[in-house]
C-alpha cells in the first residue's frame, strides 16, 4: 500500500506552518529533476541547494517558523534559509545523498519522484483537450485492430487513456461543485466574479469546451469508437491474436490475458457510452454558476447610493404607527424597490428539444395504381425508332418492297403513334436516319380511311432492297 512506498514523514514539510516555503522549493526542483534534458538522474549536491536558495530569493520568505525544539535562533540569511529546508527535505525523505568517490550527489527514489509529479500537475492543474484524449484513444485503437500481433499492447493504452479521461471527468464534476458551494457563500460582488474567472475558466474548463457544442465537436468519433469495439468483440480471431499478444507482453497465462483483453474492451465502451449524461451534469453545474455570475455583474452596478438611508427612514415611518396601520402606497416611484416590476424572473434555460422517430408516410394504394397507369399510358404514347422499324417489318412481311396507305392497320395505341411517325420519319433526327435512309415516301393527291380510324392524304412507301 501507500506507507510501504513512501516514507513515514514524507508529508510533514507540506503539513508545517512553513508549508508555502517547501511548496515554492518542491516545484523549482521539479523543474530541476524533470528536466527533458537530464540523463544523469545523480545531480550534484552544489546544483540542488542552488536551486533552493534561488526558490527562497524568489520567494521573499520574510516568516519562518521553528520546526523543532533545536531551532531556537530564526534564519538571518537565505544561506540559512537554504541550509535547513535542504536538511529538512533530506530527513523527511524527499532527498536522498549518495557518495561517489569525493563528490555528493542528490537523487530522487521512483515512488517521491511519482508523488511530486503528481503534485506538480495538482498545483499547476492545466486545462485539458478532449479533442486530443479522444483522438488518441481512436488511434491506439485503430493501430490494435489492424495489427494485433505488432501492436496490440495499444488496446491497454487506448484503455488506460479512456480511464484518465474518464476520471478527469469525475474531477470537472467535483470541482464545479466545489466552486458553486463557495460562491454560494460568498456575499461580496467582486469576490464572485473574480472566483469564477480564476477558478472556473482558468482552472476547471476545458480548453475546447466550446467545440463541444459545434458540428466539428471532438465526440463525434465516439460513434466510430464504440463501433469498432462492438465488431472487435464478436471477432474471434482478433481475440486470441490479442490474447496471445498480451501473454507475451505482460508473460501471463492464456486465460489471464483473454480476461485482461475483454476488460479493456469493455472498459472503453462503458466510458464512452456514458458521456452524454456525464456532460449533461456538467453542464447543468456550468450553467448555474454562469447564471449566478451573470446576475451578480447585472445587479452589481444597480445599487443606488443612500439607499440604506432610504430604507431606515422608511422603516422609521412605519414603526410610527405602531405596525398596526400600514400607509398605502400612492407612487411607485417613491418606494420602487417594492414594485412587482423590480422582481426579475429567472431566464428560462434552454431545453433540448426530445428526439422522435421519423415514419415513412404511407401513400394510398389507389393513389400508387393511378400513378402506374399514368406511367404505363406515358410509355405507350412514348415515340421510339425501334417501334417504328417494328411496326413497318411487321407490313413487310411476305417480301413486298411496296405498301400504300390503306393495307396498313391500327390494332392499338401503340401502332397509332408509328403509323402517326411513318410519314414523318425524316422530322425525328438524327435518332432515325438510318430507319428513313431505308424507305421511300410517295404522296397522293386523294385522301384515303386507314383501319376506319385515321383519314389522311394518301401514299406509299418503298422499301430500299440495299
Amino acid at each position: 500500500m501507500l506507507f510501504n512506498k513512501l516514507p513515514d514523514d514524507i508529508f510533514a514539510p507540506l503539513s508545517g506552518q512553513n508549508r508555502q516555503v517547501y511548496q515554492s522549493v518542491l516545484l523549482e526542483l521539479a523543474d530541476l529533476f524533470f528536466d527533458e534534458d537530464l540523463i544523469d538522474p545523480f545531480i550534484a549536491k552544489d546544483l540542488v541547494r542552488s536551486t533552493i536558495e534561488n526558490a527562497v530569493v524568489k520567494l521573499g520568505v520574510r516568516r519562518w517558523v521553528a520546526e523543532s525544539e533545536e531551532e531556537a535562533e530564526l534564519p538571518t540569511s537565505s544561506a540559512d534559509y537554504t541550509n535547513r529546508i535542504y536538511r529538512r527535505l533530506v530527513q523527511t525523505g524527499w532527498l536522498e545523498e549518495e557518495q561517489k568517490i569525493y563528490r555528493t550527489y542528490v537523487l530522487l527514489s521512483p515512488s517521491v519522484s511519482y508523488l511530486l509529479r503528481n503534485l506538480v500537475s495538482i498545483a499547476r492543474l492545466e486545462k485539458r483537450s478532449y479533442g486530443g484524449t479522444v483522438l488518441n484513444v481512436l488511434s491506439s485503437l485503430e493501430s490494435a485492430i489492424n495489427d494485433p500481433v505488432g501492436r496490440g499492447i495499444t488496446l491497454s493504452e487506448a484503455a488506460d487513456t479512456a480511464a484518465e479521461f474518464s476520471a478527469h471527468l469525475t474531477d470537472m464534476m467535483l470541482g464545479l461543485r466545489e466552486l458553486k458551494i463557495s460562491l454560494a457563500e460568498s456575499h461580496n460582488p467582486q469576490e464572485i466574479v473574480r472566483g469564477f474567472f480564476d477558478r472556473f475558466v482558468e482552472h476547471i474548463l476545458v480548453s475546447d469546451y466550446k467545440t463541444l457544442k459545434t458540428k466539428n465537436n471532438p465526440f463525434r468519433f465516439r460513434r466510430q469508437i464504440l463501433s469498432l469495439l462492438r465488431d472487435l468483440q464478436f471477432d474471434t480471431l482478433k481475440v486470441e491474436m490479442l490474447t496471445e499478444h498480451y501473454q507475451m507482453q505482460y508473460e501471463i497465462e492464456s486465460e489471464t490475458a483473454e480476461a485482461m483483453v475483454h476488460q479493456h474492451i469493455n472498459r472503453i465502451i462503458r466510458i464512452f457510452e456514458s458521456v452524454d449524461q456525464r456532460l449533461a451534469i456538467i453542464d447543468d453545474f456550468r450553467y448555474q454558476l454562469e447564471k449566478r455570475v451573470a446576475d451578480t455583474v447585472r445587479y452589481m452596478d444597480k445599487t443606488t447610493p443612500g439607499m440604506a438611508a432610504r430604507l431606515s427612514r422608511v422603516i422609521a415611518k412605519l414603526a410610527e404607527k405602531d405596525g398596526r396601520e400600514i400607509p398605502p402606497v400612492q407612487s411607485l416611484d417613491q418606494y420602487g424597490f417594492i414594485s412587482p416590476s423590480s422582481i426579475r424572473s429567472p431566464v428560462r434555460r434552454r431545453v433540448e428539444t426530445a428526439p422522435r422517430v421519423i415514419t415513412q408516410q404511407q401513400i394510398d394504394p389507389k393513389v400508387l395504381y393511378m400513378r402506374q397507369l399514368f406511367k404505363e399510358w406515358k410509355a405507350r404514347r412514348e415515340v421510339k425508332v425501334d417501334r417504328i422499324e417494328a411496326y413497318l417489318d411487321r407490313h413487310f412481311l411476305n417480301g413486298e418492297n411496296l405498301v400504300s396507305a390503306s393495307e396498313f392497320t391500327i390494332d392499338s395505341i401503340e401502332d397509332y403513334i408509328c403509323f402517326s411517325y411513318v410519314r414523318h420519319l425524316n422530322s425525328l433526327g438524327k435518332k432515325a436516319r438510318k430507319t428513313a435512309e431505308r424507305y421511300q415516301i410517295e404522296f397522293d393527291e386523294e385522301y384515303v380511311r386507314v383501319a376506319d380510324m385515321v383519314e389522311c392524304r394518301g401514299f406509299k412507301i418503298h422499301r430500299n432492297n440495299a
